[in-house]
């Protein structure tokens, strides 16, 4: 019995070892708590503690392919990823390919945001001209007619993490950033240095969305995720990086 129960044990063992990886996409324009990036390799992070654990109950090794942001679209449709998550479909006004969402995972925002404390409400529309930190790549539709119209500047760094610290050191009067690296940035700041919120440039519901392949295994992707959701899981990962989720201020 006992060499019959070693057997099943080693096979059982033996096909997960052998399980296809579940590969995610990571832009590089991440950071944290998102995902913290070390030599090309996320680490931790909201977005990779969440990836692991899903794959640790789909049943699958986790991969990461780290990828520049105009990649990850390309690498969805060819192929060489399975999920990415963090995004919404009205990010992607034109995608191509066959894929299948999870429900809403994330609810965050973009906030324009001031080093001055207090920082009084602001409007963006009435601005003076002058640049406005943000990260490379990425749109804002509020701001866009602005930019458009050269009365604001766009003055793009790399990643979130970035445009922040050109904030601090005074780069720029206002930046936009999401509500989590804005909440992750203060965290080591006294309160009256603290970056305040001065208007609510968008709000988004996120999620993730998986290559409809006969080798992944979509739909358990999906059902994993639902539960993840719903028991309380994800916010449990966001509430071990920023504590409980503010609302935002205007």
């Amino acid at each position: 019995m006992r060499l019959a129960l070693g057997a099943m044990l080693f096979f059982s063992l033996d096909g997960m070892a052998a399980s296809a990886p579940l590969r995610f996409v990571v832009p590089d324009t991440w950071a944290m708590p998102m995902v913290q990036l070390e030599h090309g390799r996320p680490t931790q992070g909201i977005l990779y503690d969440m990836m692991l654990s899903l794959a640790t109950q789909v049943g699958a090794p986790a991969e990461f392919h780290v990828l520049p942001r105009g990649r990850v679209q390309a690498a969805m449709e060819h192929g060489d990823v399975d999920v990415r998550c963090y995004v919404t479909r009205s990010w992607l006004p034109e995608q191509s390919g066959d894929y299948s969402w999870s429900i809403p995972l994330f609810a965050q925002s973009d906030l324009l945001i001031s080093r001055h404390f207090p920082a009084p409400p602001v409007n963006p529309a009435s601005l003076p001209a002058q640049s406005i930190g943000t990260v490379l790549g990425y749109r804002y539709p509020l701001l866009q007619p602005l930019f458009d119209a050269g009365r604001l500047l766009r003055d793009d760094a790399r990643n979130q993490q970035q445009v922040l610290d050109k904030l601090m050191a005074g780069r720029n009067q206002y930046a936009v950033s999401n509500q989590w690296s804005l909440d992750w940035f203060n965290q080591r700041l006294l309160p009256q240095r603290q970056m305040q919120a001065v208007a609510v440039l968008q709000e988004y519901n996120l999620g993730c969305y998986v290559r409809n392949d006969p080798q992944v295994p979509v739909q358990r992707i999906l059902d994993t995720l639902a539960q993840m959701k719903t028991s309380g899981e994800i916010e449990d990962i966001i509430r071990l990086y920023i504590g409980d989720e503010p609302k935002p201020k205007p």
